[in-house]
């Protein structure tokens, strides 16, 4: 029988997902199987399935797909072929194992017969794996064992790792550097309370309010009095919450009391209401409530080393199927062929790219896997590209492309946290050991992560007076000036005033003696047992009849009228002989 000329005439859609072409008529019904079973394949753990290939289960068990024959379009044809016609997408595992959906007229189409085409399906089901949530999301560990660094806390006799393994979880508050797995050393323990009965949850400081908080820990009360279960609560971020929240947390009264009676009721941290786990990259001493700090403990969690992160940027590339050139290695021929059944192979990256991502991301994981994720999509989008030209031989992620993808912008500093004063630190101290190379490189450090010129500016003028003072009394001068400059002409300008002010203090001469002489004055002052000594009376200005008459400023000798020295006791009597610039012992 001659199929119908309306079927004859009824135009091929391809089909956006899975390529495949199909009826019209049939596309919207397709879409939507196809677009759930690949929802179903993202959130599964296994390997990708395989696309068609020429090497597919052979014809004569494919299920016939044509044209409808006049009338119904399961005329004639058995219940299978039926169901299929009436419903082409049968799954997309099943027609990533090359069942044809265009009918034997079409074979060219259905099954890759060149190396372009099967890039081009390569490319898509990379770009799959890379769709939705950030690669960073999707790798994040479940357990311990597949946990990656921070051995001096994690380690396999560590204190933490046997409570953390026998599910007794402290308070904890996990400080750290961006992308070192705070936020992934609390979901692995969301993990394992959720399967021992522990009620976990979780919220960000960054849009969690006082009200959450107290909702929170009044259904922890309930949990624990009704059911004897208990809460974890992870904060992220727990420094965004200012200090007053934190006390909310900390208190058994939900609502904030006085400062002279806070310290009547028991925390609920105390009392074992709330696990509290708080995940922070500020110093802890400066951003957390000291009442809440003293009841958790403080992991430091370190930046990931180079090795650390190379392991995780492996696990990437084997979860995307990507093929690792080693130094020399040419993307393999054979792959690229038509006979090819594992269109992922069809996409590399050099090795030397992954050492490259691994030592620019900073010990930070989230930037190198985002960083790994930006590049590969770049590449698979310009496969797709020369893929319709013409024939390739695959796809290759290269150290270029691994540096354009991670323009790296970020330097790790806080403004108002430790950092501030650890890089102040180390450019006071580089200048004092007279390391100019050092002193701008800390220069460098501050005003390239956002600190303030004028910040940086008053802290020379400090330096010039305290460690070169007299040795050099124009570095006063200096400071000054470049401070004046600063306010002047502002940031990116200014910044060369700074460091030519930086240079000359760490090449000029130093001295500690004025500060060290006004330090023991300073001591003296303390350690001075009794009233203080009052004035001598010829040091006392006398403006006035009755102060003269009181003696004030008699017996002083003005010096201009003197052509010798004038001897003249210019301190209390008993501090007579006192010689300050004389080292002290220690």
């Amino acid at each position: 029988m001659e199929p119908a000329e309306g079927a004859e005439e009824e135009r091929s859609v391809q089909c956006p997902v899975c390529l495949w072409e199909l009826p019209s008529s049939d596309i919207n019904s397709h879409l939507d199987r196809c677009l759930q079973a690949c929802g179903d394949e993202a959130e599964s753990s296994g390997s990708e399935p395989e696309p068609p290939s020429a090497e597919a289960e052979p014809s004569s068990k494919r299920p016939r797909l044509a044209a409808a024959p006049s009338g119904s379009h399961a005329e004639g044809r058995p219940e299978e072929a039926r169901r299929a016609a009436g419903s082409p997408v049968l799954s997309f595992f099943h027609t990533c194992r090359g069942v044809g959906r265009s009918g034997a007229g079409r074979n060219e189409a259905a099954a890759p017969t060149g190396r372009g085409r099967a890039v081009v399906r390569s490319g898509d089901v990379l770009a799959r794996k890379l769709h939705g949530k950030p690669l960073a999301e999707r790798l994040r560990p479940d357990t311990l064992c597949h946990y990656v660094g921070q051995e001096q806390v994690l380690g396999a006799q560590s204190l933490l790792r046997s409570l953390l393994e026998s599910h007794e979880i402290p308070s904890l508050i996990l400080w750290g550097p961006p992308g070192c797995g705070k936020t992934t050393l609390a979901h692995i323990i969301a993990n394992n309370s959720k399967k021992n009965g522990m009620r976990f949850v979780t919220l960000s400081a960054t849009s969690a309010k006082t009200n959450d908080v107290r909702d929170v820990i009044s259904q922890a009360q309930n949990e624990k009095s009704l059911f004897k279960r208990k809460t974890i609560l992870f904060i992220d971020e727990i420094h965004r919450f200012n200090k007053s929240q934190q006390v909310v947390i900390d208190r058994d009264q939900l609502f904030l009391l006085p400062s002279h009676a806070q310290d009547t009721f028991l925390p609920h941290v105390e009392c074992g209401t709330v696990t509290l786990i708080g995940a922070t990259t500020e110093n802890p001493s400066f951003q957390v409530n000291a009442a809440l700090l003293s009841r958790c403990r403080v992991i430091v969690l370190e930046k990931l080393s180079v090795e650390a992160m190379e392991a995780i940027l492996m696990r990437a590339v084997r979860f995307l199927g990507l093929q690792v050139l080693g130094q020399g290695e040419q993307p393999s021929t054979s792959a690229t062929g038509s006979g090819s059944k594992s269109s992922e192979s069809l996409v590399y990256i050099e090795k030397k790219a992954l050492n490259t991502l691994a030592y620019l991301c900073d010990g930070d994981a989230r930037t190198g896997l985002n960083g790994l994720q930006l590049a590969v999509q770049a590449r698979v989008a310009v496969g797709r590209t020369t893929a319709k030209g013409g024939a390739t031989d695959g796809i290759v992620v290269t150290e270029e492309h691994v540096k354009e993808g991670l323009q790296r912008s970020h330097i790790l500093y806080d403004r108002a946290g430790e950092e501030h004063y650890n890089c102040i630190s180390a450019l006071h101290k580089s200048m004092r050991g007279s390391d100019e190379n050092a002193s701008l490189y800390w220069l460098a450090r501050m005003l390239e992560g956002g600190e303030d010129p004028l910040y940086v500016a008053r802290r020379l003028v400090r330096f010039a007076s305290e460690d070169i003072g007299l040795a050099d009394p124009l570095a006063l001068t200096q400071a000054v000036a470049a401070y004046q400059g600063c306010h002047s002409i502002g940031m990116p300008e200014c910044e060369v005033i700074l460091a030519q002010c930086v240079v000359y203090f760490a090449r000029a001469p130093k001295s500690i003696e004025v500060y060290r002489a006004y330090g023991n004055v300073k001591e003296c002052l303390r350690m001075h047992t009794g009233p203080l000594p009052p004035v001598p009376l010829h040091l006392r200005n006398a403006p006035t009849k009755l102060m003269k008459n009181l003696g004030y400023g008699k017996g002083y000798k003005y010096n201009p009228m003197y052509k010798e020295p004038v001897e003249q006791d210019y301190l209390p009597e008993e501090l007579k002989g006192a010689n300050f610039f004389k080292e002290r012992e220690m």
